[in-house]
């Protein structure tokens, strides 16, 4: 697969040959409302249709539709309500191309306007403003495009009252003189001419959004994700044209929210994020870049990646097979193997930072992310490595280890631990512990013994799966696997029946998740690393 065909998968993008004015979040959106207007339109003209035709009758049965709603009215509106649904439509399919979308709303503003005209001089009418005005001054506001494309389009739907004035003249029937019409329908144009400044100043503001969004070599697209510690946003880079995920994390949301810890965080992250990107596991997301934005915003640029996380894969499928809990808990270990030699402890391993992927040809793929938000373990040789701004606890109570929640030094063991409870969840579709708030979690975590999965799972749980899990789950780190190693050992001797191979997760993936493909020219979805908090 070539650059710009994944590049074309992942990002939103525009027709060759044409320069977007808007960055592609804010495209995607102008796109968006769009399909929105249209069934705003589809909802007027409805409604037209249904007091004209079944309230009016019933109400005045002896008086016939008025000069406001002539006979052609009524093919008329049904046009414009297909026309509508049609546009609403494109807007909202995967494939839809944002700029070109766009374009059409500009064609589509010189249908309507050529609806109105028709319906509204079928009997000469030049009293008063035409609708038309209101609708060439306000649908670029909504949906906006170059100066010269919203000019054009503003002058010719401007028009169609004059259009319709003179289809109602080659009917036979009187109309008023040129300059009348001119004259009566000169602020039509007045209001194209004026369309083309709210448009000017959506564009430049755009493109200050654009070049605000500039992040390194980085060129942020559209918003993936929002959570707690931040938002998600694609990105390609500018020279060499790779798509990536970057995620900008709010400063408050890693505890440097007043100047005595800023500095300290600011460090940390520095020093931390130099770590992560020195993981080379393959089942490590790779983390490209990092830094602070220029409002003091925390940055990562990381691979962009095709799956689904651990946590929306059990919500969407059910508990999985023992076998298959195996093999993706295998990947974790591989990762975390890596990251604990070398003294960085993960803290919030849970099943919505661990992603099944598609790489390449292989599904299955498991990443863990978040590395970026590790904590140098206590055998780390480097002191200052281990910057820590005081009160700050990262991690999520339901996969938290006891030695966590009570602010004990920290070692690799405590990801085993959350990972044991991310099995737990794989296997049940059911969290080890459940509580009404987070400390009464951490309390569970603390002091209840856990009951073995299958006793709550509906799939078949071997013992020697449970005794691992349950292992992992020990309140004591020393009765735990002694490291990643020695866990992915203990997995692979469980009875799991039939392992769980590639062309096992090749049939999974091609009968539950078609839509994610290696190379089709089709636009996949993209999983970008979404937990963000």
């Amino acid at each position: 697969m070539s650059t710009d065909e994944i590049i074309d998968r992942a990002i939103p993008h525009t027709r060759a040959g044409t320069r977007s004015t808007l960055p592609d979040d804010l495209l995607q959106a102008a796109s968006r409302r769009l399909g929105t207007v249209a069934l705003v339109w589809a909802g007027l003209w409805a409604f037209g249709l249904f007091m004209n035709n079944l309230v009016g009758p019933i109400i005045s049965p002896d008086v016939p539709l008025d000069d406001a709603w002539p006979w052609p009215a009524n093919p008329v509106a049904i046009a414009v309500i297909l026309l509508s649904v049609a546009l609403f439509g494109y807007t909202r399919k995967r494939a839809c191309d944002c700029q070109f979308s766009l374009d059409l709303g500009l064609w589509y503003e010189v249908a309507l306007a050529f609806a109105i005209g028709l319906v509204n001089q079928w009997t000469p009418n030049t009293v008063g403003l035409s609708w038309i005005c209101v609708l060439v001054l306000v649908h670029p506001m909504i949906v906006p495009n170059t100066r010269p494309k919203i000019l054009l389009a503003g002058l010719v739907a401007a028009s169609m009252d004059p259009v319709g004035l003179a289809i109602t003249g080659a009917r036979g029937i009187p109309i008023p003189s040129l300059p009348q019409i001119l004259w009566t329908y000169l602020p039509n144009y007045i209001c194209a001419v004026l369309a083309v400044l709210p448009s000017h100043i959506i564009t430049r503001l755009g493109r200050q959004v654009s070049h605000a969004r500039e992040l390194g070599s980085y060129q942020m697209g559209e918003l993936l994700g929002r959570g707690g510690m931040g938002e998600v946003y694609s990105a390609r880079h500018r020279m060499l044209r790779r798509p990536a995920a970057i995620k900008l994390i709010r400063p408050d949301a890693l505890g440097a929210g007043n100047g005595e810890r800023s500095g300290t965080i600011v460090e940390r992250f520095k020093r931390e994020a130099e770590a992560a990107a020195n993981l080379h596991s393959p089942h490590t997301i790779a983390l490209y870049d990092f830094g602070l934005t220029g409002d003091g915003n925390f940055y990562y640029v990381m691979e962009l990646l095709q799956g689904v996380d651990l946590e929306s894969l059990v919500v969407r499928f059910g508990p999985l097979p023992p076998a298959r809990v195996v093999y993706l808990l295998q990947q974790v270990c591989h990762s975390l193997a890596e990251a604990h030699a070398i003294g960085l402890i993960h803290r919030d391993i849970k099943p919505g930072n661990l992603y099944s992927c598609r790489v390449g040809l292989e599904v299955d793929f498991v990443k863990v992310l978040d590395f970026g938000l590790v904590k140098a373990g206590p055998e780390s040789a480097a002191p200052s490595a281990k910057l820590t701004a005081p009160d700050l606890t990262i991690g999520t109570p339901a996969y938290m280890a006891p030695e966590v929640a009570q602010g004990e030094a920290l070692d690799g063991r405590a990801d085993l631990y959350a990972l044991g409870c991310v099995a737990y969840w794989l296997l049940t579709g059911k969290l080890v512990f459940t509580a009404d708030t987070p400390m009464k979690m951490m309390i569970a975590h603390t002091e209840t013994t856990p009951v073995a999965p299958s006793q709550r799972g509906e799939l078949a749980i071997s013992r020697s799966l449970d005794e691992v899990v349950l292992a992992c789950l020990a309140k004591d780190r020393n009765k735990r696997p002694a490291d990643a190693d020695e866990l992915s050992r203990r997995l692979a001797a469980c009875d799991v029946g039939e392992p769980w191979t590639q062309e096992c997760a090749a049939a999974w993936w091609g009968a539950n998740l078609p839509e994610i493909r290696p190379s089709t020219g089709r636009r996949a979805p993209v999983s970008p690393a979404l937990a963000v908090g």
